[in-house]
């Protein structure tokens, strides 16, 4: 695939993970009644409207996170706008910060308990240090590996497509009772992720589109 091919696959794989977000919040269960119905084994009981608005921050926050870091993998907009790319880079940062301490909140509810919980928090350690790795190696205008790290860290915003693609597998598919693969796509998710930054990185993905 060409660097222009798999610009375009993750621009739309983006815009896609906003939708799936947006529609499960606001459209299929906007309550979050469904969801909150199928969490067991909580130490704490959930105060709904914080919870929901955590959700909401978070959801805010990931998208213009998904959008940034699209828009940042142009090499068109880092030839002719360098200024406006600087920008966006830190509208990502701080979306990703914003991600990360919103999740903070979130993760002691996870369906699934404390196991997942404990992978949520992990996953968020290793996502800050890819996103500081990337914004320090651009501080030593290191542009190769800053982009390295780049994918790296942006392929952890798409944690919450993952998940539900391999709820797919585990739930329709194999028939595992939710909570059950609820915890197997999130442990299934967070690898391969990283694994496919990692295939994209290697196949010369990191130049950007053209």
């Amino acid at each position: 695939m060409s660097r222009k091919r798999l610009y375009q696959a993750v621009a739309a794989l983006a815009v896609v993970s906003i939708v799936w977000a947006l529609l499960n919040r606001y459209v299929s269960d906007p309550g979050a009644a469904e969801f909150l119905a199928r969490k067991s084994g909580l130490r704490r009981a959930v105060h709904v409207p914080a919870w929901l608005t955590m959700l909401d921050v978070h959801i805010l926050f990931a998208s213009v996170a998904l959008l940034a870091g699209a828009v940042n993998f142009s090499n068109r907009l880092l030839r002719q706008y360098r200024s406006v790319h600087r920008l966006n880079g830190y509208v990502y940062l701080l979306s990703v910060l914003a991600v990360l301490l919103t999740s903070g909140y979130l993760a002691p509810y996870a369906t699934g308990g404390k196991a997942v919980s404990v992978m949520f928090n992990l996953w968020n350690i290793v996502w800050f240090a890819a996103t500081l790795t990337a914004f320090v190696y651009i501080k030593r205008k290191k542009i190769a590996e800053h982009r390295r790290w780049m994918m790296r860290s942006y392929a952890f915003c798409f944690t919450n497509l993952a998940i539900h693609l391999f709820m797919l597998l585990f739930g329709d598919g194999l028939g595992l009772e939710y909570e059950t693969a609820y915890s197997y796509s999130v442990m299934a998710a967070m690898p391969s992720l990283l694994l496919t930054a990692e295939a994209a990185i290697r196949t010369g993905g990191a130049g950007g589109h053209a």
